[in-house]
């Protein structure tokens, strides 16, 4: 039997997935250290720090990871925050995401892959010493 979800809850839980995508690093650290879960998911396994990083907020993923967000958290398509960054070009979420241990062969297509597919030797070379 399926409960229909309180509505201020799916308000609050939108608020905080729009914060993620805008990169407002303070209002998201803030809601996390309230007691927002900090590997919250949306309906398609999007974490906060996964929209985060593909919208290229280095500094709102840096507040999440900060606040145990895993950076190796795959969403439903099996992809990673940092394969999403690597997509999308975004070298200083790439930077974050490294430097919170994100593993480059994690998720499908890894950051690797992606990298690969991009032409991006400049980061095969970084993901080759992980």
């Amino acid at each position: 039997m399926s409960e229909t979800p309180d509505p201020e809850v799916v308000e609050l839980a939108t608020k905080v997935f729009d914060l993620a995508r805008a990169g407002d690093a303070e209002a998201l650290a803030a809601y996390v250290d309230a007691g927002v879960p900090a590997d919250l998911t949306n309906g398609r396994g999007d974490s906060l720090l996964m929209l985060a990083a593909y919208h290229g907020h280095a500094g709102a993923v840096a507040a999440l990871v900060a606040r145990g967000a895993d950076p190796d958290r795959a969403n439903d398509r099996g992809q990673t925050p940092l394969a999403g960054a690597v997509f999308k070009g975004e070298d200083a979420v790439i930077d974050a995401l490294l430097g919170a241990g994100a593993d480059p062969a994690a998720g499908s297509p890894s950051a690797r892959d992606t990298a690969q597919m991009f032409g991006r030797t400049d980061l095969l070379e970084r993901f080759g010493a992980r």
